[in-house]
Order: structure tokens, then sequence, then C-alpha cells
């Protein structure tokens, strides 16, 4: 996953040419709030609670590993992907 820090709108902002997901948080990356904003976007998009989705790797790198307890990743990949479509929000956003 690309991540854009300090961005004016959160969301899946679309796909680099690698297929890599592209996301955006309103956090700065500063003291873990961007990676905090991460988690919990991805969380939303989702539909999982906040302590299923955890950064793994890149913590103070844009370029982020995610691991999403209790879903595989093509359900993962499935779910994602429809939100994208969907305008990238989490629902009620």
């Amino acid at each position: 996953m690309r991540v854009h820090p300090g961005a004016s709108v959160a969301g899946l902002t679309g796909r680099l040419a690698d297929g890599t997901l592209k996301l955006a948080v309103r956090e700065a990356a500063e003291g873990g709030r961007a990676n905090r904003a991460v988690e919990a976007l991805l969380a939303a998009l989702l539909g999982l609670p906040r302590a299923r989705v955890t950064v793994v790797r890149g913590a103070a790198s844009r370029a982020k590993v995610i691991e999403i307890a209790g879903l595989d990743r093509a359900d993962a990949e499935r779910r994602l992907t429809r939100a994208l479509a969907a305008g990238g929000a989490p629902r009620g956003r």
C-alpha cells in the first residue's frame, strides 16, 4: 500500500501501475498518527474492527505492508476494489 499523509481528503485514491493500492489520510506522518489513521481507515473500508488491521512494515515509509486478521487476501482485495469503485471513502463519511 502506498500512503499519502497530510492529504485534504482521506480515502482510497487509486492504484499504481503495479497494482499497489494508494491511500490518503489527513493526519501528518508524525508520532505514528498517519499509521493509526491508515489502520482506522482500512478497517472502516473493510467493515472490520480497528484492532484487526495493523501496519506491520513501513511505519516510517509511505510504502506499507498491512496485516488484516481474520480476512483472507482475496476477500480483502474484493472489498477494497469495491470501496475504490464506490469512491474510496468509508460508508457514513
